[in-house]
């Protein structure tokens, strides 16, 4: 059982047309390619607004806020869905996560195996504080998941339930700040037998004027795999993804932006894990590879506080 983890905007513009007589100029429109709802407005009818935390053309984020943020951590080990095995490796995972975000000056929360309702709650509640301070928000998620959804103790889920929480007009004193995502867990059961260029693993298988951004701007998501493939944990050291990751933000945290960390995290998983299950010849020497959806609109870096 695997590890349970914009609207392409195309302008339409009117041509400049003519007749034998004279020339007659429409204006230009842009139009959604798709059907949709929903007009931008409060529920009294009021076009919503936030505070600007940065220049409108500004290259990075302001990280200079008195506070980095708060870092939730959703460790599930164990769960109620008989076909879903407990996770070996995991808390190795949460600890040195925790370890790593707290030495990047985050406020961690760990909540270990909720039940999806009080996933929610919790979540509700962060969305609904004053981020003023705050530079940013990350959450993890280290669990099992499949193609499309990820798995909290009794019940399997899609990510934008979590993630819709934290958009511009729902939780605006993070409107223009980076909400970061990162998801320990399988997207599917394929695997990677790599190409050819000892220890026990397993998988995470089941400006100074006002201006207007986007409700889902400046989030990053990045999942331990690519979709429809296994995500794999050592039972003693953790998870690929979840190692390189706190490897990178130990080593070079403060000195890179997060796309370039990233970056680098993908390259320890691709090159430096290979799974080691002689007893499974099919699941035995297999590779992993991460991916990353950015919304991001400016560069991050965890400056010192």
């Amino acid at each position: 059982m695997s590890d349970t983890g914009l609207i392409e905007d195309q302008q339409s513009i009117q041509a400049d047309m003519q007749d034998s007589n004279k020339t007659s100029t429409t204006k230009f429109t842009d139009v959604a390619d798709a059907l949709g709802h929903g007009n931008g407005l409060d529920h009294y009818g009021n076009r919503l607004k936030a505070r600007m935390p940065v220049d409108r053309y500004a290259s990075d984020y302001n990280m200079n806020h008195p506070k980095r943020g708060l870092a939730l951590i959703f460790n599930h080990e164990h769960f109620e869905i008989p076909q879903l095995k407990s996770r070996a490796g995991t808390n190795v995972d949460c600890e040195n996560l925790a370890s790593t975000l707290k030495h990047l000056d985050f406020d961690v929360r760990v909540y270990k195996d909720m039940k999806l309702r009080d996933m929610q709650k919790e979540v509700e509640k962060v969305a609904k504080m004053d981020h003023s301070d705050n530079d940013c928000i990350l959450i993890t998620i280290l669990s099992h998941g499949e193609l499309g959804y990820l798995y909290a103790k009794d019940c399997q889920y899609k990510l934008d339930i979590i993630w819709s929480y934290f958009t511009a007009n729902h939780c605006p004193t993070l409107a223009g700040k980076p909400k970061l995502f990162f998801i320990q867990a399988c997207q599917g059961d394929q695997l990677d037998a790599g190409v050819t260029l000892s220890d026990r693993t397993e998988t995470d298988s089941a400006g100074s004027m006002s201006y207007k951004i986007p409700a889902h701007a400046d989030f990053l998501i990045a999942y331990s795999t690519i979709p429809g493939f296994y995500s794999w944990r050592n039972t003693q050291k953790g998870s690929w993804f979840m190692q390189s990751l706190c490897q990178e933000l130990n080593q070079h945290g403060k000195k890179y932006d997060i796309l370039t960390l990233l970056t680098f995290v993908a390259q320890r998983v691709a090159y430096d894990f290979e799974s080691n299950t002689p007893d499974i010849p099919m699941m035995h020497q297999q590779k992993q590879i991460p991916c990353v959806t950015t919304m991001l609109t400016r560069l991050l870096r965890f400056t010192d506080k």
